[in-house]
């Protein structure tokens, strides 16, 4: 008789026990996801970025000065396509907002530097050009 309830309780016990461990192990799971999306965004945030459209001339004669002056070797930053992809379209309107801009006036090629916006290809070939030249900071 004993049998009868040490079994059943042992067995309780052990999925009581795996049960726990089990959703701890998702807990953990969502607070490091969640982590990597904050740092993800600070990131993003504090760092420049090239918004472009595939096919958009203004946004080819950037890439020329960049490829030229091999611009990414010397200056760290990130091209996010905005015509083909929603998501980066919809960052380049928050960028635009954070500036202060109608998103009606915005367009490719765009560059948010972690707090202005620079929109057109003299702007922003100026901006990569100052950057460069020796009287910079270089740090970014």
């Amino acid at each position: 008789m004993k049998n009868k309830i040490i079994i059943p309780t042992i067995l309780f016990i052990a999925v009581l026990f795996f049960s726990f461990f089990a959703l701890s192990r998702e807990k953990n799971k969502e607070q490091k996801s969640e982590e990597k999306a904050k740092s993800a965004q600070v990131q993003t945030e504090s760092q420049i970025i090239l918004f472009y459209g595939d096919g958009c001339p203004h946004c080819a004669l950037v890439e020329k000065y960049i490829q030229e002056n091999k611009i990414q070797d010397k200056v760290s930053f990130v091209q996010k396509e905005v015509y083909h992809n929603q998501n980066n379209a919809q960052e380049l309107a928050n960028k635009a907002k954070a500036c202060g801009l109608s998103i009606n006036s915005i367009g490719v090629p765009f560059l948010w530097d972690g707090t202005k916006c620079f929109i057109g290809d003299k702007d922003i070939i100026n901006y990569f050009s100052t950057k460069l030249s020796p009287n910079s900071n270089k740090s970014n």
